[in-house]
C-alpha cells in the first residue's frame, strides 16, 4: 500500500492548484486503489487540506466512487427503466447466480464483482450489462455465462 500511497503522493504534488481537484484526486485514487477506503478518503482530506467529511460526502454522493473493493473484473448491470421493463432483473439475478455472489460482493478468487447502476444511457440497447466498461446490450439470461466465460478464460484483460 505505501506504493499506492506514493503515486497518490506524485499526482497530487503535480496538481497546479489543490483547490477544486478534490474529484479528479479521488478518479486518481480509486483507479490506484481500486476502490476508496476511510484511510484513502483520511489522505486526500490531509493532502488537499480540506475536511475530511467533504471528501466523505462527495464519495457517498456519486455513484461511480466506491467504498467496497471490486473484483479485478466489475459488472454493472443497468437498472434504469428501459432496461428494467426488458428484463434488467432477470440479468441482475442471472450474474448473482452464476458468479455465487450476493449484490456489492466479489467472488472468492476475487475476479469479478457485481453491481446494479441506475442508468448508463444506453436505453436502445436495453437490457445492458458493462464489463470494465465494455457495454453488452441487447441482453438475455444466456448471455450471462458467455460474458463470465469470456472474462475468466483470460481473453480480456
Amino acid at each position: 500500500m505505501e506504493n499506492q500511497f506514493a503515486l497518490l503522493d506524485e499526482y497530487i504534488d503535480d496538481l497546479p492548484e489543490k483547490k477544486g481537484a478534490l474529484i479528479a484526486t479521488l478518479h486518481k485514487a480509486q483507479e490506484i486503489f481500486g476502490y476508496l477506503p476511510v484511510e484513502v478518503q483520511d489522505y486526500v482530506a490531509e493532502k488537499l487540506e480540506i475536511p475530511a467529511s467533504k471528501v466523505y460526502g462527495v464519495v457517498t454522493f456519486y455513484s461511480f466512487f466506491t467504498m467496497r473493493k471490486k473484483g479485478k473484473f466489475r459488472i454493472n448491470v443497468c437498472m434504469g427503466t428501459a432496461c428494467f421493463v426488458k428484463g434488467a432483473q432477470d440479468i441482475w439475478d442471472e450474474f448473482k447466480t452464476q458468479l455465487a455472489i450476493k449484490p456489492g460482493g466479489v467472488t472468492e478468487d476475487g475476479l469479478f464483482s457485481v453491481d446494479a447502476l441506475r442508468c448508463i444511457g444506453a436505453c436502445g440497447l436495453a437490457p445492458v450489462a458493462t464489463v470494465n466498461g465494455k457495454y453488452y446490450g441487447r441482453l438475455v439470461k444466456g448471455d450471462v455465462k458467455k460474458i463470465i466465460e469470456e472474462y475468466k478464460g483470460g481473453e480480456l484483460v
